[in-house]
């Protein structure tokens, strides 16, 4: 019988409010905690296995060696994958409330229930997954929801077009508006020769800011490479022991602003410190052993990439981002720093454009335009250069709707911590818990 993920998921997550006789609290409790740890240990597995059948989908794994052996003896199909992912989500709907053990405070009653809810969701994105590997076709609004729990806002062409009629007059010129921005950035192009000190510089900040709100495990640690053919930008390997491998792509320009947002995103406070958060808190800590393993195609990558994001502002709030680039960036980078400020202006109006490469993808994934007709929208709505629009639309054609945890993930966590705090030392308090517990994409509402 063929099996609805999202009305297993809705069972499965409807479950936690059913409540238990207190006077069994309990070896209830015992029993749920043994239950979920093979639960735990089943989804490791799974999400091992679907990487057999998707090169992309492991993107990081530090549990059992053995685990991985068994899984690449078995040589799973898909069908038998999708089985078990279903008859997960059973398992945790039979174990009903997870957030009323005698007992546990508030504080990990909630971490209780965030494990158990987070465990449901992301074996129904892997059962999403999986069928898309079988063959299903989804909508983009469709496939977001089943693999990341969000959907991006939707914008038509006309708000595009108003802001870059507002963006027109700040880049004065010949030609059109989009050659002129490129004219316009290529100022500010760190040389190749410049890359690799500018970016360490970067690193540095970024980190010796991150580490005067949140403490990091000793011993953690990552190296540097630059590579080439790739559609992504950076990326970040993370091995487990807290240690990660930053790639940068090197086929394309890479502009002055890119080193912090590089440096924070790939690194601190970004997928560097909330991988080795993680590991530390919830695998070490917990001995929650779904944490040793990260599926790509999963909501916990809107949470990865929005606090990513978010984290590049929170390590360089305000002007304090300007001015360190201009006292110490710009002059690594052999770059005039005179240009700094009106650079960032540029910058702040054409951030306002950020969401046209979600409708690009939408349009193009939903099948109402080619290839080429995306990389056209993406160059003119989101004022990319053709090579990088190109690169881009190769992108989703690997990633698909994932692009929608940049932007759409930055804005759900930075109005998560906005409601939850007020003050810097808040901001970090709310955003550091955020990088280290199993909160989803719809917890963040």
């Amino acid at each position: 019988m063929e099996r609805t993920f999202a009305a297993a998921l809705t069972v499965a997550l409807l479950a936690s409010a059913c409540s238990r006789d207190g006077t069994e609290a309990g070896s209830h409790e015992e029993e749920q905690s043994m239950a979920l740890m093979e639960i735990a240990e089943a989804y490791v597995k799974l999400v091992l296995a679907v990487g057999r059948h998707d090169s992309d989908y492991v993107d990081a794994c530090y549990g059992p060696e053995e685990w991985k052996s068994e899984v690449d003896a078995e040589e799973a199909s898909l069908e038998q994958l999708h089985n078990r992912a279903g008859g997960l989500i059973e398992r945790l709907a039979a174990l009903g409330d997870m957030d009323s053990g005698a007992g546990a405070d508030g504080g990990e009653a909630e971490m209780q229930r965030l494990r158990y809810r987070y465990l449901a969701t992301q074996l129904g994105s892997l059962g999403a997954r999986v069928e898309m590997l079988q063959g299903k076709r989804l909508s983009f609004d469709e496939e977001s929801r089943a693999l990341y729990d969000a959907v991006s806002p939707n914008y038509g062409d006309e708000h595009y077009q108003a802001i870059l009629d507002e963006l027109d007059p700040l880049l004065s010129g010949e030609g059109s508006l989009i050659e002129r921005y490129a004219r316009f950035k290529q100022r500010f192009v760190i040389p190749a020769e410049n890359l690799d000190q500018v970016f360490r510089a970067a690193i540095e900040a970024c980190r010796a800011r991150t580490l005067e709100w949140i403490e990091l495990p000793e011993g953690e640690s990552f190296e540097v490479e630059y590579v080439q053919d790739k559609s992504w930008s950076a990326y970040n390997w993370y091995q487990g022991g807290f240690h990660s491998l930053i790639q940068v792509n090197t086929d394309l320009p890479i502009y002055i602003d890119r080193a912090i947002d590089l440096a924070c995103h790939e690194g601190y406070p970004g997928h560097h410190v909330y991988n080795l958060l993680l590991e530390k808190h919830l695998v070490r800590d917990r001995g929650w052993v779904e944490f040793s393993v990260y599926p790509l195609f999963s909501p916990q990558s809107l949470i990865a990439e929005g606090t990513a994001n978010f984290g590049i502002r929170a390590a360089f709030p305000g002007a304090e981002r300007i001015a360190f680039e201009r006292e110490v960036l710009f002059p690594l980078a052999g770059l005039d720093s005179s240009l700094a400020d009106r650079f960032y202006r540029v910058l702040a109006a054409v951030e306002k454009l950020d969401y046209a490469g979600n409708e690009a993808a939408r349009s193009y994934l939903d099948r109402e335009i080619d290839a080429q007709a995306a990389a056209e929208k993406l160059t003119r709505y989101a004022l990319m250069p053709p090579q990088r629009a190109a690169q881009r639309v190769r992108f989703i054609d690997q990633y698909r709707s994932y692009v929608i945890n940049y932007n759409l993930g930055q804005d759900m966590v930075r109005r998560y911590v906005e409601a939850n705090a007020s003050t810097p030392e808040e901001t970090w308090r709310v955003f550091g818990e955020l990088l280290s517990s199993p909160r989803l994409p719809s917890g963040l509402l």
